[in-house]
């Protein structure tokens, strides 16, 4: 670009070699393709680089490493080698790995009892229930615990002699009961050292009546561990008839 600048100020072709400090020939190819195809043409890059034979069963190996991933690039290498007849070094196969877009991810998990088509049907439900909840017609919460079992998390230190810690005796565990907030992100949190059980969770729902007196208030629950219909003067939840095989059970409070 710095030499057609110089071209336009009428510069001659020798004093615009010798301020750029490119060739005759490399200049008039620039003029030539700016000519042709403007500015955009000059940006293209023409140079030669050598191509990957593993480029040729990309799609093969693609559609294999989507049924079968390899856990590491030595696995990766060796069904390459299988599949292609192709050796190439770990660096090359993470390389062209990653230019399929593939990258190393950790494994989640999901529940093994989860229906998908329940899953759907119970977001039509809650959808709704939430843009109520974003005009302030109801409160949304949603439900879970979490157990934390204590124990040491041995690390790595500088020392003269090996460290030793005590660790908890037996199966002592920090138990959380908490309901979030779907619009505001609020956290009602009871939490004990013992277990989380129906008086916990009545303790949780108290917390929830004081601080939102005569509010319309919904309670979805993450984990399916209340197995009866709770009823009472001021409390009426509903249990759907699938609630065991779903990951999500969906209980609606008439009036706390």
């Amino acid at each position: 670009m710095e030499a057609l600048l110089l071209k336009s100020q009428g510069l001659p072709h020798e004093q615009i070699c010798q301020v750029t400090g490119i060739s005759a020939n490399t200049l008039r190819k620039y003029l030539r393709n700016y000519l042709e195809g403007g500015s955009n043409k000059l940006k293209e890059s023409n140079f030669y680089k050598q191509q990957s034979k593993l480029v040729e069963h990309k799609e093969r190996l693609e559609n294999y490493f989507r049924k079968h991933p390899p856990s590491n690039i030595n696995e990766a290498m060796a069904k390459i080698g299988e599949l292609t007849g192709i050796k190439r070094s770990l660096t090359q196969i993470r390389i062209f790995l990653k230019s399929i877009g593939m990258r190393l991810l950790k494994v989640g998990v999901i529940l093994a009892k989860a229906d998908p088509d329940k899953q759907e049907e119970l977001k039509k439900t809650l959808e709704p229930r939430l843009e109520e909840a974003k005009s302030d017609k109801r409160i949304v919460f949603f439900v879970d615990a979490a157990h934390f079992v204590l124990s040491p998390y041995i690390g790595f230190l500088w020392c003269f002699t090996r460290m030793f810690i005590k660790s908890p005796s037996g199966r002592n565990r920090f138990n959380a009961l908490g309901a979030l907030n779907a619009i505001t992100h609020e956290l009602i949190m009871i939490t004990n050292d013992k277990y989380i059980n129906a008086f916990s969770f009545c303790e949780l729902l108290w917390d929830i009546s004081c601080k939102y007196v005569n509010s319309g208030i919904q309670i979805t629950l993450v984990s399916p561990w209340i197995t009866h219909d709770i009823k009472n003067a001021n409390l009426y939840f509903i249990l759907p008839n699938y609630w065991i095989s779903n990951c999500f059970i969906y209980h609606h409070i008439h009036q706390i």
